[in-house]
């Protein structure tokens, strides 16, 4: 074995040494967010709320429900009686009803929906509580990783020496702020 080899082959094993070392003085943590929101007072309150204002969404709903039924049933019993025009925009009507009912849903429910939206403004200064009082606790306790473990893991807090984000933006030839 050549001389180079075998100080690559040194000089690796010591690399894999000093990295494994330092990841075992890594502290990690994590938090369960959504059992801290449960758990505040200001959240039910909000979630009061939200409720209340679903529930009359609920409502407009079911009446619109009940109307197409109702459209829906008087024309099954009478659409042996209809000319082919009559019958078609009877058709039309329900069809109508329904792409509105749809519609309104989606805004209301839906993933840009009124009911997300107004979670979102209402649950935003928890979170930013939250976030605060994270960023407190993990620096005075020195981690350097903080995980939420509620929905999907998210890396909520990281020591900023361990950010590789601008030298791999200029491995990638990308131009950084220097941060």
């Amino acid at each position: 074995m050549s001389v180079k080899k075998t100080i690559s082959i040194f000089l690796l094993f010591a690399f894999i040494s000093v990295v494994d070392i330092q990841a075992q003085n890594q502290k990690i943590g994590f938090i369960d967010s959504d059992e801290i929101i449960q758990n505040m007072p200001e959240y039910s309150g909000i979630e009061q709320r939200l409720n209340l204002l679903t529930e009359n969404w609920r409502d407009e709903i079911r009446q619109r429900e009940r109307e197409i039924e109702d459209l829906e049933d008087e024309f099954e019993a009478r659409e042996i009686l209809f000319t082919d025009d009559v019958r078609s925009r009877r058709i039309n009507e329900i069809q109508t009803k329904r792409n509105e009912l749809d519609q309104f849903i989606e805004e209301k429910f839906g993933p840009r929906g009124e009911y997300f939206t107004r979670q979102q403004e209402l649950l935003e200064p928890i979170q930013r509580q939250i976030y605060d009082a994270l960023e407190r606790v993990a620096s005075q306790n020195a981690f350097d990783f903080v995980f939420d473990r509620s929905e999907d893991s998210r890396m909520l807090y990281t020591r900023q020496e361990w950010n590789l984000t601008d030298d791999v933006m200029l491995e990638l030839g990308i131009e950084t702020t220097g941060n």
